[in-house]
């Protein structure tokens, strides 16, 4: 499936910003199962200075450096990107998650293993999580069923957390939306000793039947990418639909917890109080 991306994000300060360094996660993630065709990102005003390179954890990273006064900034990124990951193994041929939990200490998995100022690790979640980890049973397996159990116990209810919503409330309460979901699982994964990412991306959705679609009314997303162990590497898992990622997810980037992966965050001299606004465009190719 070929998608075509577009996601604006504007400021409006209401003092002026004297200068302003900024860093983007907006360009999508080139891997396999993802072909980046294009990717480019428009600026409002026109930087001074401009950098691409990639992050600690390898993901796409734009700086941006804003010398003359301004009270307004607009970056809008547009991509074409092909998805089409493969299905993960067979569940009963992964290894027993125990043995993925003892192998979990190499360069590939370190980081995704400690806890995080978000992501504590939190003895409610490491409970929550062995329900679907008894001893002996394949990993796959489990982070299936976990994957499964989250999408029935949690309700997606906007507006009611924050991204400053401690997890354990999330957990308490089973209420929330994408990034409450991700960050509990994957304090309840390493909780257990399994490596697990957050990721940040998008995914398609589809508008009420007989409705046109709304522009700019999509969102971000947040999902779970999970080690199986050195010889399986990750599969990614969506706890807030309850699916194994394929076709209809774009993965922006990957990180420890979504600090690590904002899409846009800065350093202004100036500025003051500001206004916010954020559209969001994934549409399969042609259906524009």
């Amino acid at each position: 499936m070929i998608y075509w991306l577009r996601h604006r994000t504007a400021y409006g300060y209401a003092q002026t910003v004297d200068l302003a360094a900024h860093l983007l996660h907006l360009k999508p993630r080139a891997l396999p199962g993802q072909r980046v065709i294009s990717a480019r990102l428009t600026c409002t005003p026109r930087p001074d200075h401009h950098t691409e390179t990639h992050d600690h954890f390898g993901n796409a990273a734009t700086r941006l450096f804003l010398v003359a006064p301004h009270t307004s900034f607009e970056v809008t990124a547009e991509s074409l990107v092909e998805v089409d990951f493969a299905p993960p193994p067979e569940a009963a041929g992964t290894p027993a998650w125990e043995e993925v939990a003892a192998s979990a200490h190499g360069a590939e998995t370190e980081d995704f293993i400690l806890p995080t100022r978000h992501i504590p690790l939190l003895a409610e979640a490491t409970a929550y999580a062995r329900t679907s980890f008894p001893p002996g049973r394949r990993v796959l397996e489990g982070l299936l069923d976990l994957n499964r159990r989250m999408r029935q116990d949690f309700v997606f209810q906007a507006g009611v957390t924050s991204i400053t919503t401690p997890i354990a409330d999330v957990l308490r309460d089973r209420r929330g939306v994408c990034q409450d979901f991700t960050q509990v699982m994957l304090a309840a994964l390493r909780g257990l000793g399994l490596p697990a990412r957050y990721v940040s991306g998008y995914v398609r959705t589809r508008p009420p039947p007989g409705q046109a679609r709304r522009r700019g009314a999509d969102q971000s997303h947040a999902w779970v990418s999970a080690w199986m162990g050195p010889g399986l590497g990750w599969v990614q898992l969506d706890p807030t639909n309850g699916i194994v990622v394929r076709d209809e997810h774009v993965i922006l980037a990957w990180g420890r917890d979504f600090s690590d992966i904002s899409p846009l965050r800065g350093v202004l001299l100036g500025g003051g109080d500001h206004r916010l606004s954020v559209s969001v465009d994934l549409e399969p190719e042609g259906e524009g």
